[in-house]
């Protein structure tokens, strides 16, 4: 099932991703996890106390892991349009949508505050990030100067996970595209914009 050979600990926690990603909280059960995994119910509650640690566990990597591609993303060479451009543009499964984005449509999770923080980090530090670059583009003259770099980093995220629900309710990825695009536009032309990366499995 997985490319590399790993720990009994690490097959858990990247089989609880996948499943919370496919079927959210509760359709995550133990059972599921052990099957998919390919361990005994023992080897489970040997690493972890029960389904909500296992749980936070596979969350806290998928925050890890968006952060970074954010990271690397943001923090390449070019310009500030650019770096957004590239974050924008960068090839995702759209029709899948959000692993952190999905989590937060789920009731179990947003009702546990221990589930839900670490989804909220990674929405916090995503838009941070996206701010700074924003900043740096008004600092250096490649946006205007009354642009909010706070407000348009929010703007940025309601984007992509805007267009993640309207891609999944028409079942075509043309409406993700057309938000990006449209985004861009907003913000300054660039080439990139008119060449929209395919969409792949990714994380964001």
């Amino acid at each position: 099932m997985y490319a590399q050979p790993m720990s009994t600990q690490e097959r858990l926690i990247e089989t609880t991703r996948e499943l919370l990603w496919e079927r959210g909280y509760v359709g995550t059960s133990p059972k599921a996890i052990l099957q998919r995994a390919g361990v005994g119910q023992g080897s489970m509650y040997h690493h972890f106390t029960g389904k909500p640690e296992l749980a936070l566990a596979a969350i806290r990597r998928t925050g890890e892991e968006m952060r970074a591609t954010v990271d690397r993303l943001l923090g390449a060479g070019g310009s500030a349009h650019e770096r957004v451009a590239a974050y924008l543009l960068r090839e995702r499964d759209v029709m899948r949508g959000c692993p952190v984005g999905r989590l937060t449509m789920d009731p179990d999770v947003i009702a546990s505050e221990e589930l839900r923080a670490p989804v909220d980090e990674t929405i916090a530090y995503v838009e941070r990030r996206l701010a700074e670059v924003v900043q740096e583009g008004v600092d250096q003259g490649e946006f205007g100067p009354a642009l909010v770099p706070a407000d348009i980093a929010a703007t940025i995220v309601a984007t992509v996970q805007g267009g993640y629900v309207l891609a999944r309710a028409s079942g075509d990825t043309a409406a993700f595209d057309a938000g990006v695009r449209g985004l861009l536009a907003l913000l300054g032309s660039s080439p990139a914009a008119d060449n929209p990366a395919p969409s792949a499995p990714s994380i964001d």
